[in-house]
């Protein structure tokens, strides 16, 4: 798109070939205020005026043209030299001067100084866009605090820069305010905007001691955070190194347009010569200025502006775009690469499912009297000696039933709780001996237990209550409340089938598919059986399209980085798994899979409607211009009209989401 983009985050990209006509479009850090860029141009238009007008210097009437000339021209000269001398002759700036200095040649003023007027115009009209777009991602920036506010020991506030806090001090969030860096939330559970980092209007509720990512804003309270990575390692600086990273991986598309651009203009640039020699010499040396006028309008129009502007610019919008909605594409040509999908694969567990457990049924043993909800408590008395999720969920439910034993007069106290490892858990309360765990701890002491787990397909906690069986509770991983609606609009996107690979057990998968509605699943798999069922798959639709993965787990990286396109869900996603995918979602929302398709295909679609209308306007004024029906008013238009419209046509791209 141009040699040299200095980006406002400060880093220069050298176009890998770039334009070889040598569009060039300056985006510097610190732009130049609109009335310089707009001066030049209007004192040229001024001028030109005056020059068709009223000529007031007849004897000379070239004169005021070159006036109008030089506002417009001499940066075209200073670019046209520096070019040359870098040893890139075949360039826009070089095409420009030629085509002017040849009408200033054959008398031709007016149109010489409108040539380069409009090609200005043309110009300052695509850097606008093209710092629109940029700007699109670059306003991840805007999401950076300027300072932290360190607490220290003895309470004193200190304003530092987000770089220079330590991992392990506690700052300060205002309401209203910005994380500056990732953390573990001290305060009791508060409210949070995620939008900037998930696309998620919803604001999320965060309980103390779970982590918060910087960008997300803090609602209705003063938090306090302890840092837990340094700035450069935080969520929000890693979302602007990918967004970044992503405008260097060039499409394929946009690979084409370097390679076509490089034959392309020496190509027209041979053919306008000859249409300026080749006549003339049929017709015995006449019609010299004929057939240059015609060469000239050809030169004009030659150059592929729209393309080598508007193409990279639809990847750059898409990229935008998608970013504003929390999906990070790390290249162009992995928005290329969705617009292709045929087949979408899920992991389970944290992407179609929220990878927590929920108690969905507490059962009593035939002729137990203890009650349904006092079997709840006693065995949520002995998991609260436990860690693990599943006892957590335990707690977790008996506590939503108003048993919060925390200082309670009711509460139920577990004693002598011990771990029969890989088994369960054995512990005394209210003077009963409670045995629980997996049905194979209960058949170890003896007792008999009702297995309904192959019907089911929950994960089932069994007590043993005395030496007999007491009951069960049953806890299932819940789908994600998006994760049906995400199914769904991907078989309504055209995608020939979405499929589950889990390593949970069958009756589970098989649920959860059903509910959802996805078409195949394969359960009990280890990694390298993830890994098998996707070279399977892949091979059946190697001719039908391409297949994506999506995951969130450091088991799915290398199904991720075996896939045509990897989704990792980022919001809860292991590192491994985000490093190793094409496309992060900043939530867990699996619907998100959906619109990143939908900005591919959108993007895609834009960019080659913008190839055939470019190539078509231009070869048809070219020809109409070497036959001589179109003038250098003509060529200019067409020119630098054309690339306006491809270029106003990249705000067609917008987010996915219905």
């Amino acid at each position: 798109m141009c040699n040299k983009h200095h980006h406002e985050h400060g880093h220069c990209h050298d176009n890998e070939g770039g334009c070889s006509c040598g569009c060039h479009h300056h985006h510097e850090e610190n732009e130049a205020p609109m009335w310089r860029a707009l001066l030049p141009m209007a004192v040229a238009a001024l001028l030109l005026i005056v020059g068709i007008v009223a000529n007031p210097l007849p004897a000379w009437p070239w004169a005021v043209f070159a006036l109008a000339y030089l506002p417009v021209g001499l940066p075209i000269l200073k670019e046209a030299g520096e070019e040359i001398a870098k040893g890139d002759i075949f360039n826009e700036f070089t095409l420009m001067v030629l085509a002017t200095i040849g009408a200033f040649a054959i008398g031709e003023y007016p149109e010489a100084v409108a040539v380069l007027l409009f090609y200005s115009v043309g110009e300052y009209f695509q850097d606008r866009a093209v710092g629109r777009a940029r700007r699109d991602i670059q306003s991840l920036v805007n999401l950076r605090p300027d300072t932290a506010i360190v607490i220290d020991h003895d309470g004193r506030r200190t304003n530092v820069k987000p770089e220079a806090v330590e991992v392990g001090s506690v700052i300060e969030v205002v309401a209203g305010e910005r994380v500056p860096l990732d953390g573990t939330l001290l305060t009791e559970r508060a409210d949070f905007d995620t939008a900037a980092l998930t696309g998620e209007a919803e604001p999320r509720s965060i309980d103390a001691g779970d982590e918060v990512a910087a960008g997300m804003i803090a609602i209705g309270r003063v938090v306090r955070v302890r840092v837990l990575r340094p700035y450069a390692k935080s969520a929000l600086q890693r979302i602007m190194t990918m967004v970044e990273d992503a405008a260097s991986r060039k499409s394929h598309a946009e690979m084409f347009i370097r390679r076509f651009a490089r034959v392309y203009t020496p190509v027209v640039i041979a053919l306008a010569a000859l249409i300026a020699l080749v006549p003339p010499l049929l017709a015995g040396g006449t019609g010299w200025a004929m057939w240059l006028y015609r060469a000239l309008v050809f030169l004009v129009i030659s150059c592929p502006c729209a393309l080598v502007v508007s193409v990279p610019l639809a990847y750059f919008r898409g990229i935008g775009v998608a970013s504003r909605m929390g999906i990070l594409f790390k290249g162009g040509n992995y928005l290329d690469a969705v617009a292709r999908l045929s087949h979408v694969v899920f992991d389970k567990t944290g992407t179609l499912t929220t990878g927590q457990f929920v108690v969905s049924q507490v059962t009593c043993a035939e002729g137990e009297t203890v009650g349904a909800d006092n079997l709840l408590r006693m065995v949520a008395a002995v998991e609260r000696k436990s860690t693990h999720p599943v006892a957590r969920a335990i707690v977790a439910a008996a506590d939503s039933k108003g048993d919060t034993l925390v200082n309670a007069a009711n509460a139920l106290v577990a004693d002598m709780v011990e771990e029969e490892p890989g088994l369960g858990l054995r512990g005394m309360v209210a003077g009963h001996e409670l045995l629980v765990g997996k049905a194979a701890l209960l058949e170890a002491h003896g007792i008999d237990t009702d297995k309904t787990e192959t019907t089911t397909g929950d994960t089932m906690v069994y007590c043993g209550m005395d030496g007999h069986y007491a009951g069960m509770i049953a806890l299932g991983d819940q789908p994600r409340p998006e994760a049906a609606k995400g199914i769904e609009r991907l078989h309504a996107l055209g995608i020939k089938r979405t499929c589950v690979l889990s390593g949970d057990r069958s009756a589970a998968v098989e649920r959860l598919a059903q509910t959802l509605g996805v078409d195949e699943w394969h359960a009990d798999l280890l990694p390298e059986g993830k890994v098998e069922q996707m070279q399977r798959i892949k091979q059946q639709c190697a001719d039908t399209g391409k297949v994506a993965f999506v995951g969130d787990g450091i088991n799915d990286a290398p199904v991720l980085a075996m896939s045509d396109v990897g989704f990792a869900m980022g919001g809860a996603g292991s590192d491994a798994a985000v490093e190793t995918a094409d496309v992060v979602i900043q939530s867990d929302n699996p619907s998100r899979v959906a619109d990143a398709i939908m900005i591919g295909r959108r993007t895609r679609s834009l960019v080659r409607y913008n190839i055939t209308l470019a190539l078509g306007i231009k070869v048809a004024v070219m020809l109409a211009g070497a036959l001589g029906y179109a003038s250098l008013w003509a060529a200019v238009l067409a020119d630098t009209g054309v690339a306006l419209l491809c270029v106003a046509n990249t705000y067609a791209i917008r987010s996915g989401s219905r």
